[in-house]
């Protein structure tokens, strides 16, 4: 469908649920076809970075529940980025929503922060990358 190819995407594609350990092996062979391996820490960083967009414009769609979310940005964005300054309040909404809480309109609230701070930061880097 994207226009992409690879003699093993169709393998990898094909795979059931009992063939997941083969699954990892046959991502790097797909991404060594398509000459996208050796990764650089560069092009990890870039790759971080653009995942926590996404991830961010998932929930402010209303795509994506915003405590997964601000876990997927805090875990494997921000911790792998050394918590930029940018991510923060998300990274502080992800860990107040690990915290004991028998007050489900305050994970709602928390939700709602979520939210607002995926909203904040896609405004952040959308003015970053208009003045670059």
């Amino acid at each position: 469908m994207a226009d992409i190819e690879a003699p093993s995407l169709p393998l990898l594609a094909g795979l059931a649920r009992g063939e997941h350990p083969q699954a990892r092996e046959l991502f790097d062979l797909v991404l060594e076809e398509l000459g996208l391996l050796p990764l650089t820490s560069d092009d990890l960083a870039k790759a971080r970075w653009t995942a926590a967009q996404w991830w961010a414009g998932q929930i402010v769609a209303c795509q994506l529940d915003p405590v997964h979310g601000a876990k997927l940005i805090y875990g494997e964005a921000a911790a792998e980025l050394g918590y930029p300054d940018v991510l923060q309040p998300i990274v502080d909404l992800a860990t107040a929503l690990d915290l004991p809480n028998d007050q489900p309109s305050d994970q709602q609230h928390i939700r709602d922060r979520v939210t607002s701070a995926a909203r904040d930061f896609l405004a952040t880097e959308a003015h970053r990358s208009h003045s670059l």
